[in-house]
Formats: structure tokens, C-alpha cells, sequence
């Protein structure tokens, strides 16, 4: 991508943490990358890709495909030995895109094992981490990525280095990069493990002023009308930008971290508990880079500050339900207690809503442009006005992050139902409770053997896992059964003329691994909000309950959906996403009341899973149903709501049945609903992992299981 056609850093509107965490991350790539959570639409993509244009040229190695510097050659480059400052070229840092359907070998690069077996030659191909080496690499929807992929990039980003190792073949090449994921958090999250590993996040949001909305589009129009003209207009803020990136990667060796900011750094990460010395060291790490930012050879208290901001709020996440944020006032407190300690320190004292003020020297900030944004200031400029030292913009944004939408109450009482005075259980509606305290459940897996996306619910054929057995590659040769080559070619040495030690190896004699591991499902939720259900003890008891199933399907990486009946009618109240904190929000907010309309929730988690079935056919569901049994509400209910429950079990969709009815006298209407869907039914009691000792069992061995299997 020429830099003409890529839309200029300087000429984004607002997003001030964004583009600082960016360029912190330019200056210093030790940081550890920025992860970007945002809505759709919040110019995550735009800033990264105009971030490449603002990093200084690279000098390589003349026809080294892993871009060896030749001042310093890597010893190990695959490509060497390069002697020292040798003939050498000069290029534009990269931009790397990692796609998310990339392959293991494309992101680590691919041995010719055919080669490396038959001709004892190593041959290898780069894959994008070669070519990300002293530039960017970036990963949009990175929540989307497979979890072993993410693992590899995380690893080579922290080492600098990247192996890949085939049946005792082995490469390694330098893989330093400035690492940049990108992901909705509507569409799901990262396991904390995995956000730990960024050095930085940022919130992203579109603004809610109007001025500034009306000036991103004017910008983004002009660009699209002729982008070469657009970026010259703003050529010389890019420029000025680019040499603030250069002199304050210049000026970063010389800055000084004293040990008051290493006692602040330490208090901070302590006070809000981060686990693990990683939220130090990036703390650490960002604090000096904001000082040599700003022109400054001494980290101050406003560069902990700012730096805190960055680098703790996505590692104090304990679960997906968490909300990610730092407490700004208990931030400034411990600040102050810390500088309390330490007398030669003074404490800072931020305004409110704002970083504490910079030092006072170098404030110009350079000539405007219309709508703001377009001026730089001088490498002097602190952090003082709130943006890290970010050019001032006309249209700039709070910075608050706009609150999201509050997720809609599932309503629709039946006519005629009173909702005055204190409501009766199935006959108004109920205010939403509360959901109990979540437990650890047992796991619900789907019988059989599936090839579905890679997770950790139920059993499939995946590229990761135990060797199950062999058979011929289709495509090219990934994970070879050596046992099983070695097999196929020995009958055949003699006629091929074998002389010496070696096996003479052919292509036809290849084989490759079959691997069993787990897989992820679409769990779809079912739940019962009638008035059956109302009572407060009961309803708080089922949504604990199904947070609890939530709770494990984000750690086993599953797809969930949400259908609610009550009333008349059932409702898809999330359709099928990889967001469980979203689901658990819908749950929330749920109330209750009204008539059982359960034929009406079996046939739209049908329609559900129809369509699901449709756009990916290798994830397998697994209903689960929550409720009492009950069906009232039009003709014959109990006979529709077993008609529909056959669909799914015509279908062999495994289900199981939560039987949510309590008190002495029990009816054992869930039961049946079970045998129906020819599923599993199990009480809330039963669900706990302590006491659902044999559920996975009766799944699995139930005759059409078997006969799946």
C-alpha cells in the first residue's frame, strides 16, 4: 500500500488514547503491542495502518527474506551467514496483516518436509512473522483467532524470535514487530491469559458530539474524493510527527527511571492486584517512553499515571462478566500515598477529569488546520492537557468512553394482565431479579465425533491434539505420522535401489496425522420466563444457574444464543455470538411473567439452529433447555410443545433439559420434555460439578449417542 493511499495519522479526529498508545509503541517497541477494543466503526484499522507510514525506513540485508539489518546480521538467519556491513538496502517499514482463517504455516512459515525426508534439504518458506520482522503486525478481530495461533504470535513477539519445528526439523529467525490486535468486544473475548500478553489496551468509542461526528465524515469524504491531494495536504504535520517518532527513540536510552517511580509503578500494580510482574515491567516500560515522548530524561509522577491507564485495566479482568476499567480516584490515591513515603517526591494533583500538568516548557503547538487536529506540538510538550502530548484537536473527544447501550427488557405481558400492586406469579409481569451466585458445572458435550472449530467442549478431528491414526495428505504435507511413512516405504527399498543408511523416501509414501482434540459448540439457551417461573428465590436460582453454563462455555470456546419464551411468544434475545458477557447481560435484565408458551421457545431455537446449520455446518449445538416442563396458552399446549421438542430430537440436536420445578409435589413435566427431545434431564441441585457425577455419561450412552459415535 503506497503511503499516498492511506489515510494520515495526523488527520484522525480524536481517539487520543488510541493514537497515543500507538506511538508509545513506535518509540518503543518493547512496550508489548496494544490490543484495541472499540465498536465497528471507530477508526481501530484506519490508525493502525497510518501508524506505518510514521515509523522510520528500514535497512536490510541485499536479498534476505527475513529483512537483516546489516549493521547486525542475525547469526541464525535462515538466509545467512551475512557478513558484517555488507551490501545492503533501504525500504519502507511494513504493515503485516495477519487474515483470521490464516493457517499455523502461514503465520510461522511452512518446511517442505517431502524435501527435508527424501533430500536431507531444509527447505524453507517465511511466513508473515518473517515478513512482520521490524515492522508491524496486525491482527484484526483478534478475539476471532485460533487460541494455539494467538499463543505463537504472543510467544515470538515476547522472545523476538520465531522456531517452527517438524519431526526433529527445526528453523529459527528474528521476529521483532510492533504487535497490533484489533477486536469487537460484541463479538467475544479474549481469555485473560492471552490479554495479560498485551502491553497496552485501548477503549475505543465514536464520539457523541455532533461537531465532531460531522467533522470525521468531511475528512473521510475528502480523502475517499482524492486521497493522494488529502495526504498532501497533511504531508507536513505527517512529517513533523514522523521526526518527533525518531528524536524520542533517540532520546528513549537516555531516560532515567528513578526508583520513587519504580516505588509508585510497584504500589499501583499492588493496590489493584495484578497478578504477575508483567503489569510492572510494561508499567515500567510505557512510563519511559511517555518521558522521552514529552522530551523528557526523567519519568514524573503524570508519566505513571498515564502510563497505569494503558497498561493495568484489561489485566485486573478475572472473567468475561468483568468490565474492564481502573478506578481514577483510588489511582490517585495510591499515587499520593506513595509520594507520602518518599518526602523528595512531590504528589500529583491531577485536575479533575485530567493528567496532571506537564513541564511548561515547549508549548507551541504549531500551526492548525480546519476542524483541528492538524498541528504538533514540539518534542517538548508534556502530557499536561490529558492526550499524552498528542497534536490539539478543534473537534477533540472527552476521552470518556460513551456508555453502552443498556440491553432492552425482554417485556410483553399478556392483555389484560394487571400490572399494578404487588404482581402474581403468571399473571403480570415480574421485575427482573438478580441472578444467584455462579458455580463450576460439570461439562455438556455433544456425543459423537466432530470436525468443528478448535475449543475444549466435545470430541472432533482437529489440527491439535493426540495422533489418532494416519492417512494420505490431500493437500500439502502439515503434521507427518513419521511411523506410518517410515512403513509405507520400506517394502519398497530394494526396487528403488537403496545403497546406503538413508530410507529413499517418494511423495506416495507420505502419511499424514489424523489428531483428536476438542472442539467448540453452539450452546443455545432456552429459558422460561413465564409466570411459572416468577418466584424470586427460584428465577435468581436459574439465571445463576445458566451464568454459571455461560461461564463454562467461555472457557471451552463456544458460540451461545439466548431465546426467551413468556407471554405469547418467544424471542431471540441474543442470536448466536461469541459475546458470553453479552448473553449474560440479556439474562440480566430478564423479567418474568405470563403464560408458558414453550411450544413457541422450542420452535425459534429450531429456526435458530436452521439457520445456523446454514452458515456453518461443522459447529454442532447442543440445546439446553431451562425450565419447569409447564406449557399453558393456546390449544392443546403440552401436545405442541411435544411436537416441537420431536423436530430436534428428528434432527439428533443433543439437548439437555435444567428442570427448574421445585417443592414437595413434583409433576416430572421435564422429564418428559426430555425424553421428547431425547435428551438428558438434569435438576439445578444436579448441575453443580460436586454432584453431577454421571450427566456426561447418560448423554453419551443414550442409543442414539451411540449410534452417532
Amino acid at each position: 500500500m503506497s503511503t499516498s493511499s492511506r489515510y494520515p495519522f495526523t488527520a484522525i479526529v480524536g481517539q487520543d488514547d488510541l493514537r497515543l498508545a500507538l506511538l508509545l509503541n513506535a518509540v518503543s517497541p518493547a512496550v508489548g503491542g496494544v490490543l484495541v477494543r472499540g465498536e465497528k466503526g471507530t477508526a481501530k484499522s484506519t490508525a493502525v495502518r497510518a501508524l506505518a507510514a510514521l515509523l522510520p525506513p528500514v535497512r536490510t540485508v541485499e536479498g534476505c527474506r527475513f529483512s537483516c539489518d546489516p549493521a547486525a546480521p542475525d547469526p541464525g538467519c535462515p538466509d545467512g551467514p551475512h557478513p558484517a556491513d555488507g551490501p545492503g538496502g533501504e525500504r519502507a517499514a511494513r504493515m503485516v496483516e495477519l487474515p483470521v482463517g490464516a493457517s499455523e504455516d502461514r503465520l510461522v512459515g511452512a518446511l517442505d518436509i517431502e524435501r527435508a525426508l527424501a533430500e536431507g534439504v531444509k527447505a524453507f518458506e517465511p511466513g508473515l512473522l518473517a515478513d512482520a520482522h521490524r515492522g508491524i503486525l496486525y491482527v484484526d478481530e483478534v478475539n476471532l483467532l485460533h487460541d494455539h495461533l494467538i499463543d505463537l504470535l504472543l510467544d515470538a513477539a515476547a522472545m523476538g524470535a520465531s522456531y517452527v519445528e517438524r519431526e526433529g526439523v527445526s528453523v529459527r529467525h528474528a521476529a521483532r514487530f510492533l504487535l497490533v490486535g484489533t477486536m469487537n468486544p460484541e463479538e467475544g473475548e479474549l481469555r485473560p491469559q492471552l490479554l495479560d500478553r498485551f502491553g497496552l489496551t485501548v477503549e475505543v468509542a465514536a464520539s457523541r458530539e455532533p461537531d465532531q461526528r460531522v467533522e470525521v465524515v468531511r475528512r473521510r469524504l475528502a480523502f475517499e474524493d482524492d486521497p493522494a491531494a488529502f495526504a498532501g495536504r497533511w504531508s507536513g504535520e505527517e512529517a513533523e510527527l514522523r521526526a518527533r517518532v525518531a528524536a524520542a527513540r533517540a532520546l528513549l536510552p537516555r531516560v532515567r527511571l528513578g526508583d520513587g517511580a519504580l516505588r509508585r509503578i510497584a504500589a499501583v500494580c499492588a493496590a489493584f492486584e495484578v497478578d504477575g510482574m508483567r503489569g510492572d515491567l510494561v508499567m515500567a516500560r510505557t512510563a519511559t517512553a511517555l518521558a522521552a515522548w514529552a522530551g523528557r530524561t526523567e519519568v514524573a509522577v503524570e508519566d505513571v499515571r498515564r502510563a497505569a491507564l494503558l497498561a493495568l485495566p484489561h489485566r485486573r479482568r478475572r472473567n468475561p462478566f468483568d468490565a474492564p476499567g481502573l478506578d481514577e480516584e483510588k489511582l490517585d490515591e495510591v499515587l499520593r500515598d506513595a509520594a507520602a513515603d518518599d518526602p523528595e517526591d512531590e504528589p500529583p494533583t491531577p485536575p479533575e477529569g485530567r493528567a496532571p500538568e506537564g513541564p511548561a516548557d515547549g508549548d507551541d503547538d504549531g500551526p492548525g488546520r480546519d476542524g483541528g487536529g492538524g498541528g504538533q506540538p514540539d518534542p517538548g510538550d508534556g502530557a499536561g492537557d490529558g492526550s499524552g502530548g498528542l497534536p490539539p484537536q478543534r473537534t477533540e473527544d472527552s476521552g470518556a468512553p460513551a456508555p453502552e447501550d443498556a440491553p432492552e427488557a425482554l417485556t410483553g405481558a399478556e392483555p389484560g394482565e394487571s400490572g399494578g400492586g404487588t404482581p402474581r406469579p403468571g399473571s403480570a409481569e415480574q421485575q427482573a431479579v438478580a441472578a444467584g451466585e455462579p458455580f463450576r458445572t460439570k461439562v455438556l458435550s455433544v456425543p459423537g465425533l466432530g470436525a468443528g472449530a478448535a475449543g475444549r467442549r466435545s470430541r472432533a478431528r482437529t489440527e491439535h491434539g493426540r495422533t489418532t491414526g494416519a492417512t494420505r495428505p490431500e493437500g500439502a504435507l502439515t503434521k507427518l505420522h513419521l511411523t506410518a511413512t517410515v512403513r509405507a516405504a520400506a517394502p519398497h527399498q530394494r526396487a528403488r535401489g537403496r545403497s546406503g543408511r538413508g530410507l529413499v523416501v517418494r511423495r506416495d509414501d507420505l502419511r499424514q496425522a489424523t489428531r483428536e482434540g476438542r472442539e467448540g459448540n453452539l450452546v443455545l439457551f432456552v429459558v422460561d420466563a413465564s409466570g411459572s417461573m416468577a418466584a424470586r428465590k427460584r428465577m435468581g436460582a436459574v439465571k445463576g444457574a445458566v451464568l454459571s453454563l455461560l461461564l463454562d462455555a467461555y472457557q471451552r470456546r463456544d458460540k451461545v444464543g439466548l431465546v426467551t419464551f413468556r407471554g405469547r411468544e418467544a424471542e431471540v434475545a441474543l442470536p448466536p455470538t461469541s459475546s458470553v458477557d453479552a448473553a449474560a447481560a440479556r439474562l440480566q435484565a430478564l423479567p418474568t411473567g405470563g403464560r408458558t408458551p414453550l411450544a413457541a421457545g422450542l420452535l425459534k431455537a429450531h429456526d435458530v439452529l436452521r439457520v445456523e446449520r446454514l452458515r456453518d455446518a461443522t459447529r454442532r449445538p447442543l440445546l439446553v433447555v431451562v425450565t419447569d416442563g409447564r406449557a399453558t396458552g393456546g390449544p392443546e399446549p403440552v401436545a405442541l410443545a411435544a411436537r416441537a421438542a420431536r423436530l430436534h430430537a428428528a434432527e439428533a440436536t443433543a439437548s439437555v433439559v435444567v428442570d427448574c420445578e421445585t417443592g414437595p409435589v413434583r409433576l416430572g413435566l421435564a422429564g418428559e420434555l426430555a425424553r421428547e427431545l431425547r435428551g438428558t434431564a438434569v435438576t439445578l441441585d444436579e448441575l453443580r460439578a460436586e454432584a453431577l457425577t454421571g450427566l456426561v455419561k447418560d448423554v453419551t450412552d443414550h442409543p442414539r449417542a451411540r449410534r452417532a459415535a
